[in-house]
């Protein structure tokens, strides 16, 4: 076998329970995928979106149902030196990405306040846009199971709420697109061990800000995310069922418990109905 195929094979064989039945199952018990689908794979060069797209070739190899798929660099602005290690990644693991290239960088460098905001922004507008002129109905992002509870803990740490990051959206602006993670039950270090399994080597953060870091395996060290890993991984001494707890949190949620909720633009406080739960539990008394 070539270089290829021994990858490609460490997916569903070395790694099946880990990675592959993972992903079909996120799949199937979020549905995220149904016949005659147009699947737009974003790939940002990291070790994440790179293993998605090899799940997605082997997927659409061996699916029972008939749907597409086009693999998309969208190129922000990459220097030099990133832009080529994605290049060799593509031709070394087989991957036949569209490659789109934009100024997202050099406009959202150019704003002194909230410049990884506005690029973060840019860069999902331009995935859908982009993604829709190829005539696809849905991206695939590969933010995975530690993303999903590092955002959860990041919410409530820092923006004082409880949200999660779901494995589906439907696009807001761009009607009949939606956003799908196939990684969604996939640990972080199941992906590591694939990549160093394989002797792989990804780029890691392609921002202007952090350009000096090109090549590596985790997030930025400083960064809010990274700073919320070690927490995490601080909590794993107090118990170590932590970070199965704040997932399964998210689908646990007993709106009798909760002072306030909001769905959609609408906030619902337990006092507004607390009265009448009152009067209700007197007449069941009565009976």
């Amino acid at each position: 076998m070539d270089k290829c195929q021994e990858i490609e094979r460490s997916i569903i064989k070395t790694y099946r329970a880990n990675l592959w039945a993972k992903f079909v199952k996120a799949i199937k018990e979020y549905q995220l995928i149904k016949p005659n689908d147009h699947i737009c794979v974003c790939i940002s060069g990291g070790k994440d979106s790179m293993l998605m797209a090899k799940l997605f070739q082997e997927l659409h190899r061996h699916s029972d149902f008939e749907f597409d798929v086009t693999y998309l660099v969208m190129d922000p602005g990459y220097n030099e030196i990133n832009r080529q290690i994605i290049m060799n990644n593509l031709q070394l693991l087989n991957i036949p990405a569209v490659i789109k290239n934009t100024d997202i960088f050099e406009i959202a460098n150019s704003q002194e306040k909230n410049p990884c905001y506005l690029c973060a922004k840019m860069r999902r507008g331009a995935l859908y846009r982009i993604a829709k002129e190829l005539g696809c109905n849905k991206i695939a992002l590969g933010h995975h199971y530690d993303d999903v509870i590092e955002t959860i803990l990041m919410n409530m740490l820092n923006a004082g709420s409880f949200q999660t990051m779901l494995p589906k959206l439907r696009s807001e602006n761009y009607e009949g697109m939606e956003l799908i993670r196939p990684m969604y039950l996939i640990r972080e270090a199941d992906i590591l061990r694939w990549m160093k399994y394989n002797g792989l080597r990804f780029i890691q953060c392609a921002c202007r800000f952090t350009e000096n870091c090109a090549v590596s395996d985790n997030a930025a060290s400083g960064s809010q995310r990274a700073n919320t890993k070690k927490l995490i991984k601080d909590l794993l001494q107090y118990n170590p069922m932590v970070e199965k707890n704040i997932f399964s949190a998210a689908a646990n949620v007993n709106l009798d418990k909760i002072i306030a909720y909001k769905k959609g633009k609408i906030l619902y406080n337990y006092i507004d109905t607390y009265d009448d739960q009152t009067l209700e539990l007197k007449e069941e008394g009565k009976k």
